[in-house]
C-alpha cells in the first residue's frame, strides 16, 4: 500500500489569512505553519521563473525531516518546442537542495491545451525524461487527445507518472481516470467552474470553487486503485482562493483516514 502525501498546490496565499493562517501571521512563517497540518506541498512559482537553490534551502529547514516537495517545471521546458539545454541544467541545480534532503516527491510538468498528443511531442516528452533523468518525474495532460492507452503505455515506458485530474467536465478536458504509470501516483483537483475555466478577468476565478463531502466521495475508490499499485501517491488540491484548497484537503485527507482535523483547525474552519 502507498504511502499517501496529501496537501495544497501552493501555500503562499495572501488570501487564507484569517481561513488557514493566523492573521498576522508572515509570509515567512507560512510554510512552517503548513507543514503542522500537511505532509507535502506543490511548489506553483516554479513552473513561472526557476528559484536560487538557496530558495529551495531555505524551504526544507521548515520543514520536518519527512516533508515531501512536488515541484512544477518551470514553463520554459514544457510551453517551448525548442528548450536550450542550460535551461535544463539551471532547473536542475534549483531543485538539487531538495534532492539532496531526501525531501523531493517528485517533478510535474504540466502542459497547455494547446499540447496536443503527436508524434512531435511525444518526442519532446521524451527530451525532458531525458533531460531531467536523476528526478522522479510526472506529467500532467490537459488535451483530452492524451486520454488514451497508448499515452499510458508510453508513459510507463520511460518511467514517468500519469497526473490524474479532476476538472469540469468539458469537451476537449481529461477525463476523471484513475491510472497509475509509475511508482509515484498523483492527483490534482482544480474545481469545477465550467463557467469561468475559459473566460474569466483574474486567473483565480477558474479555481474559485468548494467541493463538496460527496463530490471527494467519489476519488476514493479511484485514490484506492492508486494506493494499491504505487509506492506513494500525492493529492493536491489547486482550489486555492480563500483558502478552499486547504479546507478541502483537511476534509479529503481525514475521509481517507490519513489526516486528522485537528481542534485548533476545526475551530478556525467553523470560525472562517
Amino acid at each position: 500500500m502507498a504511502k499517501t502525501y496529501i496537501g495544497t498546490s501552493g501555500f503562499s496565499y495572501e488570501d487564507w489569512r484569517g481561513v488557514f493562517y493566523p492573521e498576522d501571521i508572515s509570509k515567512s512563517d507560512m510554510l512552517s505553519f503548513y507543514a503542522k497540518f500537511f505532509p507535502a506541498v506543490e511548489i506553483n512559482s516554479s513552473f513561472y521563473a526557476i528559484p536560487s537553490p538557496l530558495t529551495f534551502e531555505k524551504m526544507c529547514k521548515k520543514t520536518h525531516d519527512d516533508f515531501q516537495f512536488a515541484v512544477k517545471v518551470n514553463k520554459d521546458l514544457t510551453h517551448s518546442e525548442q528548450v536550450e539545454p542550460v535551461l535544463f541544467e539551471k532547473f536542475s541545480r534549483a531543485i538539487e537542495p531538495i534532492a539532496s534532503a531526501d525531501k523531493l516527491g517528485c517533478l510535474l510538468a504540466q502542459y497547455p491545451w494547446s499540447f496536443r498528443r503527436s508524434q512531435t511531442n511525444v518526442d519532446r516528452l521524451r527530451q525532458l525524461r531525458e533531460e531531467l533523468d536523476r528526478f522522479p518525474l510526472v506529467v500532467e495532460f490537459r488535451n483530452a487527445s492524451w486520454a488514451v492507452p497508448e499515452t499510458f503505455d508510453f508513459l510507463k515506458q520511460i518511467g514517468v507518472g500519469y497526473c490524474c485530474v479532476d476538472e469540469p467536465r468539458m469537451r476537449g478536458l481529461m477525463p476523471k481516470i484513475s491510472v497509475a504509470t509509475s511508482a509515484i501516483g498523483y492527483v490534482r483537483f482544480h474545481g469545477r467552474n465550467a463557467e469561468t475555466w475559459w473566460h474569466h478577468q483574474e486567473a483565480w476565478q477558474r479555481y474559485d470553487y468548494l467541493y463538496t463531502a460527496d463530490e471527494l466521495k467519489e476519488w476514493i475508490p479511484r485514490v484506492q486503485v492508486l494506493l494499491s499499485s504505487t509506492a506513494k501517491t500525492f493529492i493536491f488540491f489547486n482550489n486555492h482562493y480563500l483558502g478552499k484548497a486547504a479546507k478541502n484537503a483537511l476534509l479529503f485527507g481525514n475521509m481517507l483516514g490519513c489526516i486528522p482535523i485537528e481542534g485548533g483547525l476545526q475551530d478556525k474552519e467553523k470560525s472562517a
